[in-house]
């Protein structure tokens, strides 16, 4: 991905010999990109807990990974706050950049993904109590970035950016993906508020951020696939981008199921059954167009892989969308009962892991070799 290079905003301090000094250079180049990271590990642990099966010793591994996203989030939050109060310009570049500003959607998946997983497995060591509050935390925060990223990144592309049609990618989903990350984490939160409106408002907000992430991926996807049938493959790097096409087919089966279930004695009974209702019709058809992007992202993946493709950070597309697809098969298979979406998700889930095993192993060897964060090529 090419960053644009714009005049610093702030001239930068100078040595008595005039020349710019840059404080923490190693963070210059450091992205919301790399939030990607922090989402794709923590629906590993997500995603692991919501599978039919449970073998010995998974619910604590699963545990682990979730601390370790934790770390991750942290770790990270202040890096990025680092990079715009030593490298504003970049930081600024960033927002220019009509490749890399759609990232910032990961910042607010991040943070929902690392409330969601806190939550669900989280709780196993610090509490139910405690994870009520930073899921709370991170929720409340996540949305209101994800909802502010769905606005202002469209925003930026039409007035500063304007990319041509030509460059129509994947990651143009991002932002608007967000919300329905939200939508289908904050019905976890439901049963621990107070009955009566507060639960109803919530699950209400849920349902709205769901139609507004998945209008805005409706509006998003035929560029993108318009833009592969008459443009060809993408680049080689940005192969794996075709992933994040999952991201809003597998979270919004998600979210329609977790909608469902958080329904039960917050709304009227006609409306409960309404929601149980189309987390079946519309999340069985939406697997079944999920299972042919993937063949088609797959097949194309393999050919990438057959002319060189080598590691990148857009690997970590492999991850969170897949995940996604898990959770969404998972929330079939307990509502319909069919044992296909139960081996289905069990299938997905080993890639998932092995997909995130691959990712974490190239990054933490680019880290300690220097070549991460690196300017982009």
């Amino acid at each position: 991905m090419v960053a644009l290079t714009t005049r610093p905003a702030v001239p930068p301090a100078s040595s008595p010999a005039g020349a710019p000094v840059r404080r923490l250079p190693a963070l210059r180049h450091l992205g919301p990109n790399w939030y990607a990271s922090v989402m794709g590990t923590a629906i590993v642990a997500t995603a692991g807990a919501g599978l039919p099966w449970q073998p010995p010793g998974m619910r604590t591994a699963l545990t682990v990974v979730w601390a370790l996203s934790a770390l991750l989030l942290g770790v990270l939050l202040t890096a990025r706050a680092l990079h715009w109060a030593h490298h504003r310009d970049q930081a600024r570049a960033h927002l220019l950049d009509a490749s890399m500003a759609p990232f910032y959607g990961c910042l607010a998946m991040a943070l929902l993904a690392v409330g969601g997983a806190t939550l669900v497995v989280g709780s196993d060591w610090i509490g139910v109590r405690a994870a009520v509050a930073v899921d709370l935390v991170l929720f409340t925060a996540g949305t209101v970035t994800g909802v502010l990223a769905a606005v202002a990144v469209p925003y930026l592309m039409v007035t500063r950016h304007r990319p041509p049609l030509a460059d129509a990618s994947p990651v143009w989903l991002l932002p608007v993906v967000a919300p329905m990350v939200s939508a289908a984490l904050g019905p976890l939160l439901v049963p621990h508020l107070p009955a009566g409106q507060l639960r109803q408002t919530l699950l209400y907000c849920c349902y709205g951020l769901f139609g507004l992430s998945l209008l805005g991926a409706l509006l998003m996807l035929p560029l993108v696939v318009g833009r592969l049938l008459t443009g060809g493959p993408p680049a080689l790097a940005l192969t794996p981008t075709l992933f994040l096409v999952l991201g809003p087919l597998g979270q919004s089966t998600t979210a329609v199921h977790q909608l469902a279930e958080a329904a039960q004695g917050v709304v009227p009974g006609p409306y409960a059954g309404g929601f149980a209702t189309l987390a079946v019709l519309y999340g069985v058809p939406v697997m079944g167009f999920a299972a042919l992007w993937l063949g088609l992202a797959g097949a194309l993946v393999v050919r990438a892989l057959r002319r060189g493709l080598g590691f990148s950070l857009t690997w970590w597309g492999f991850t969170f969308p897949v995940g996604t697809c898990v959770t969404g098969l998972a929330g079939l298979g307990s509502r319909t009962g069919l044992r296909l979406f139960d081996l289905a998700a069990t299938g997905l889930y080993a890639l998932l892991v092995a997909a995130w095993l691959v990712a974490c192993a190239g990054t933490a060897r680019r880290l300690v070799t220097g070549r991460l964060p690196a300017p982009p090529a």
